[in-house]
């Protein structure tokens, strides 16, 4: 159960990587868009990996 609220954190925060990717082409900041897009592929890959490890059992 734990595994699963972190899971949700890590892809809230993942989310808003996203929208901060979106804000970032708006305003052409290459710096901070290329670390929010990082930030976006890192907490997103291990929001989904820990959700099929949760389901997996």
């Amino acid at each position: 159960m734990g595994h699963l609220i972190l899971a949700i954190v890590l892809l809230f925060v993942a989310l808003l990587a996203v929208v901060s990717v979106i804000r970032q082409l708006k305003y052409k900041n290459l710096f901070a868009l290329a670390f929010s897009a990082l930030t976006a592929l890192a907490f997103g890959f291990f929001s989904i990996a820990t959700i099929i490890s949760e389901i997996a059992g």
